[in-house]
């Protein structure tokens, strides 16, 4: 029995994969390793497929400097920049997404955290949303406290997205102006306020394998269940505007060494998906059963009827509730 088999055999009987079983992993033959995550995601969470949306709140003028991200007042990158979007304008994008068969939708802004009248704001949207719209309500803010967690949970949100973007060693060499640990207090302090958490990273920054894997194991020890991988989409005016694209192979063998490490984990491909010529499918087959479909922050994302179309193709089955 090689070494995918026997690990494939460990995981279905609850074995925790380690690092370096991961990296043997990350060497294996791809077709033979994304059938076997196929069969972990198949084994852990059926055909069950977890679609979201989001809409850019607040745009611009960030005072961070992550390198990859185009909303950094740090970098000449030209975006339309405006701030927190009005609760007309949310509510009917969540009613079109809803309507064409969402379950997620999430606001995401700009900048470091929220100052307390935007905090006040933004509560505001999730009770207009919560109240007239029947989604399951997501947000991405920033590093906030665990009081404004409270508050958003009081408000109608259910789960918070932050992520690591990267591994502990590499995270320095991709922002200066918050740390690692900022991430991990942030995600605890929204798990303690009792909301479900989202965060997992972007591939393609320049980090290696084992800062992949360093990640996800970060990611298992927290119990994150909805995990994001966003390719790097170098845009132009930031400093990693000229870094290689990966190729859709190289993020199946990531998505697949994945789920051998977060085995029932929503592992769910998000920006940068337009990137790969066949929009994901293959990924899909390879360990990934998540989405985050329509425009994404700053880049074109894919159309949530072309989505549905293909996964119903694919035989998944999209989650229409909690």
């Amino acid at each position: 029995m090689n070494v995918i088999q026997q690990l494939k055999a460990a995981v279905f009987n609850g074995y925790p994969v380690t690092k370096e079983e991961a990296l043997s992993l990350y060497n294996a033959p791809l077709e033979a390793l994304g059938t076997a995550a196929n069969e972990l995601r198949e084994y852990f969470l059926g055909n069950t497929f977890d679609i979201c949306t989001i809409i850019n709140g607040k745009s611009g003028r960030c005072s961070e400097n992550c390198k990859y991200c185009a909303q950094s007042a740090l970098y000449p990158t030209e975006i339309q920049e405006y701030s927190l979007l009005d609760s007309e304008r949310i509510l009917k994008e969540a009613i079109y997404n809803k309507n064409n068969g969402i379950l997620r939708y999430s606001i995401v802004t700009s900048g470091r955290n929220l100052s307390d009248t935007e905090m006040a704001m933004i509560c505001e949207r999730y009770r207009t949303l919560r109240d007239n719209c029947n989604l399951s309500l997501c947000a991405s803010h920033g590093l906030l406290s665990f009081e404004q967690f409270q508050q958003l949970k009081a408000a109608g949100v259910t789960r918070y997205h932050n992520n690591l973007e990267t591994s502990r060693r590499y995270f320095p060499h991709i922002c200066t102006t918050h740390t690692y640990n900022d991430k991990i207090k942030t995600i605890k302090n929204a798990l303690e306020a009792g909301l479900e958490v989202c965060s997992g990273g972007i591939m393609g920054l320049g980090e290696t394998a084992e800062d992949r894997i360093d990640m996800a194991l970060d990611l298992r020890s927290l119990g994150i269940k909805s995990v994001p991988v966003n390719i790097l989409n170098p845009i132009k005016g930031t400093p990693l505007e000229n870094s290689p694209k990966l190729t859709a192979e190289e993020v199946r063998r990531i998505v697949a060494v994945y789920r051998f490490i977060l085995p029932d984990a929503f592992i769910r491909l998000a920006g940068g998906r337009s990137l790969l010529p066949d929009k994901g499918k293959s990924i899909f087959q390879s360990g990934a059963n998540a989405a985050i479909s329509g425009d994404m922050l700053t880049t074109y994302g894919i159309r949530i009827r072309d989505d549905m179309a293909m996964l119903k193709n694919l035989q998944f089955e999209v989650k229409l509730h909690e």
